[in-house]
C-alpha cells in the first residue's frame, strides 16, 4: 500500500487502467485515488465503478495529492498546465503520461521540479502494458520508487536516463500496439477474402500471434535466439513462407515499418514543442 493521495488531471482510458491497476495491486485505497475531468459524468462513472473521489476541478484535485498524474490529451496540455500552476503541492511528485511533453515543458508550466516522464501503452488496461520512464534530478529516491510501484501495477516498467528515450519508446511501444492491429486487421481480411468465415479468420489470426510471441518468449528464456532465427524455421527452400516473404520484401514491408516508426519519433519530437503543429493530411492542429 502506497499510503498517497494520487490525482489523475485527465480521467480518460490510461487513467482508468492506472486506478483498475493500482487498486487491482492493493497498491491504494478507493478514497486515496482522486479522478479530475471536466466532463462530470465521466468522473462520475468513475466514481460509481471504482469509488474514487470524483473532481471537475482540475485544482482542487491536485491541491489535495502527494502524486499528480497528468493523463491529458497533448494538445490539451498547455491549457491544463497553466490552470494548475502554484496548485500542486511543494512535496508532490508530479507523474507525466502525455506523449511528447518534457519534463522541462511540464516542469516551467507548473514551476514545480520533481518530475517523472512515462510512456504507457494501450495493454496497460488489462495489465499487460509496459512503460519507458525517467525522473528529473530534483525526483527524490523515495519518489521514483512511487513513480515504479505506479507504473508496474498495470504491466512491465524501464527506466531510463536520457529524455530521448521517451520520444524513442512514444514510436515502438507506445505507438505499438497501432501497427499490430492493423497487421491483424490485414491478415484477417486476407483470410476472408480467401473463403474463411471472419469469426474463424481472427480465431486463426489471434491465436498465430499469440503462440508466435509465447513461442519466442520461451525459447529465448532457454537460449538467446534473434528472431530471424525463428522465421528461418518456418522459411522452408521454395515453400510457402519463402514465397509469402519474397513478396513482403519485395513491397518494402520492413522499410515501411521502420519509416512509419521514424515518423512517429518525429512527430513525438513536434508534440513536445511550445506551439501547435499543422498536420497537413488532415488539416487538424
Amino acid at each position: 500500500m502506497l499510503e498517497k493521495k494520487i490525482a489523475f488531471i485527465g480521467s480518460g482510458a490510461m487513467a482508468e487502467a492506472m486506478i483498475a491497476g493500482l487498486l487491482r495491486q492493493g497498491l491504494a485505497k478507493p478514497g486515496d485515488l482522486l479522478a479530475a475531468d471536466n466532463h462530470a459524468k465521466r468522473v462520475d462513472d468513475l466514481h460509481q465503478k471504482y469509488s474514487v473521489q470524483p473532481f471537475t476541478d482540475n485544482k482542487l484535485a491536485a491541491a489535495e495529492a502527494d502524486v499528480v498524474v497528468l493523463s491529458v490529451k497533448p494538445q490539451r496540455l498547455t491549457e491544463v498546465l497553466n490552470g494548475l500552476k502554484g496548485a500542486v503541492p511543494a512535496g508532490a511528485l508530479v507523474l507525466s503520461i502525455v506523449a511528447g511533453a518534457t519534463i522541462g515543458k511540464i516542469s516551467k508550466g507548473l514551476k514545480h521540479n520533481a518530475v517523472a516522464r512515462s510512456m504507457p501503452n494501450t495493454p496497460a488496461q488489462i495489465g499487460q502494458g509496459i512503460t519507458v520512464w525517467m525522473a528529473s534530478p530534483s525526483t527524490s529516491e523515495a519518489q521514483k520508487e512511487t513513480a515504479r510501484a505506479i507504473l508496474g501495477a498495470f504491466g512491465d516498467e524501464v527506466q531510463v536516463d536520457d529524455e530521448n528515450y521517451l520520444d524513442m519508446a512514444t514510436a515502438l511501444s507506445g505507438t505499438g500496439p497501432a501497427y499490430v492491429f492493423m497487421f491483424m486487421e490485414a491478415m484477417i481480411d486476407a483470410g476472408v477474402h480467401m473463403g474463411f468465415s471472419r469469426r474463424v479468420s481472427e480465431q486463426l489470426v489471434v491465436q498465430t500471434l499469440k503462440g508466435s510471441v509465447a513461442y519466442y518468449q520461451t525459447i529465448n528464456e532457454k537460449t538467446d535466439v534473434h528472431v530471424a532465427a525463428l522465421r528461418n524455421q518456418v522459411t522452408s527452400p521454395g515453400g510457402t513462407s519463402a514465397e509469402a516473404l519474397y513478396y513482403l520484401e519485395k513491397a518494402g514491408f520492413r522499410t515501411a515499418i521502420s519509416r512509419a516508426i521514424w515518423a512517429a519519433y518525429q512527430r513525438s519530437l513536434e508534440l513536445g514543442k511550445e506551439t501547435p503543429v499543422h498536420i497537413p493530411e488532415t488539416g487538424k492542429e
